[in-house]
């Protein structure tokens, strides 16, 4: 069947229109994409940056915590701004909310142990059960914390060694802070034969601890007997210290008491012989 010419005409005209009527559409939509990245580019910068401000006048707010949470803001408004330009163009915009969230479900089963890393990791630097610089125990490890991050603490043993212990460890044991207070109790004991004098060995203990300047004078040191045995009685001498002069003061005092209680006379009981090795006598075949 023939096509009439002014029938083709008046179709071409029609599509014509209609695809300029498209164009000019998708021009103002790509233009309102354009500057909606640009807007939400320049807002996203802005909300992280006041963000990460604003968290810096709050007294003890972590630093880490800072960069955590002005970035998750900004990666917010970035995936809001990159939805709304999706529906400049008629995508369907629930779908695809629906879809990040099946996506972030998935995400969350697949790294559930690093995701409690994470929240133990801000439960610490929130509320600061142990800071860096500080000798804790929690469980069996032991050591100075050097470094708090979201996911792992970094800690330096009394012998040098490291470790790298995940938050969620340290987040659900009872921790041992042995520097938070400023101040230790220190024990020192030493034993005695029960032929000496008790009152003289405890005096002589006192006078070390008294002559010590980074020994506290309130709560006084004391000294005492903890134990008395067949031939020995074990004497103990009990005081306080910063947490810094801990071990340093520990050390001398022990040393320093030893020396005294020689001074004075006061022996310390020896071990007892050990008993004479019988050779196997050789059997005869």
């Amino acid at each position: 069947m023939p096509i009439d010419p002014q029938d083709a005409v008046v179709s071409v005209q029609a599509g014509l229109a209609q695809l300029s009527t498209l164009i000019v559409s998708y021009s103002f939509s790509a233009i309102g994409a354009v500057i909606l990245l640009v807007l939400g580019y320049i807002v996203a910068g802005l909300a992280q940056r006041s963000i990460y401000a604003g968290l810096g006048h709050i007294h003890g707010f972590d630093a880490t915590l800072r960069h955590f949470f002005s970035r998750i803001t900004r990666y917010a408004i970035l995936i809001l701004v990159v939805i709304m330009v999706l529906g400049q163009f008629g995508v369907q915009t629930a779908s695809i909310i629906a879809a990040i969230g099946a996506i972030g479900l998935a995400i969350g089963l697949a790294l559930q142990g690093t995701l409690q890393n994470i929240a133990a990791g801000i439960m610490l630097l929130a509320l600061r059960p142990f800071r860096i610089g500080e000798y804790v125990e929690v469980g069996v490890i032991s050591g100075t914390i050097e470094e708090i991050g979201l996911f792992a603490t970094q800690l330096r043993t009394v012998e040098g060694v490291y470790i790298l212990a995940p938050n969620s460890t340290l987040w659900n044991l009872p921790v041992r802070n042995y520097t938070r207070n400023g101040v230790r109790r220190g024990d020192i004991t030493l034993t005695i034969g029960s032929w000496n004098d008790i009152d003289l060995a405890q005096k002589t203990m006192l006078g070390v601890a008294a002559i010590e300047r980074r020994v506290r004078r309130e709560p006084a040191p004391i000294a005492f007997v903890a134990t008395v045995g067949d031939s020995n009685v074990a004497i103990t001498l009990r005081y306080w210290t910063s947490a810094a002069d801990f071990f340093a003061t520990q050390i001398d005092l022990t040393k320093r008491a030893k020396q005294a209680f020689d001074s004075e006379g006061i022996s310390i009981p020896a071990p007892p012989p050990e008993a004479p090795r019988q050779e196997p006598s050789a059997t005869r075949q």
